[in-house]
């Protein structure tokens, strides 16, 4: 089992940033793939970025791509996601989640492979 708990959400103003903490406990994420998503009412819960535990490969979504950066700490076991230039369509709850990396197949995984969630934090920016 792994446990995720996901931190550092709040306001912040368009073109601001914040930075989100996802810390796992239960097991080592060595061979593991961890993800952020997010979800606003109404829509699917949507890729953002993911790290590859082993190697720290990273993958991004398109809207995304140069403002996120995704890393991890392996001493604390411990995923980031620093959000710059953020903009008012970023607001959502974010979600950390995490996949073995055993189960094979394409990378990163899609969305319904992920077995392990956090509990989500809230993003909120204003225009």
């Amino acid at each position: 089992q792994v446990q995720l708990v996901e931190s550092g959400g709040g306001l912040v103003q368009a073109g601001g940033s914040l930075r989100l903490s996802c810390v796992a406990s239960g097991r080592i994420l060595s061979r593991y793939t961890v993800g952020w998503f997010r979800q606003v009412p109404g829509k699917e819960r949507e890729f953002v970025a993911a790290v590859r535990w082993s190697d720290g490969s990273t993958k991004y979504a398109d809207s995304v791509e140069a403002r996120f950066t995704i890393s991890r700490d392996t001493a604390k076991n411990t995923v980031y996601l620093q959000m710059n230039s953020l903009k008012p369509e970023d607001t959502g709850v974010y979600y950390c989640a995490a996949r073995s990396n055993l189960l094979g197949g394409t990378w990163p995984p899609p969305r319904s492979e992920y077995n392990y969630w956090g509990q989500g934090t809230q993003v909120t920016v204003s225009s």
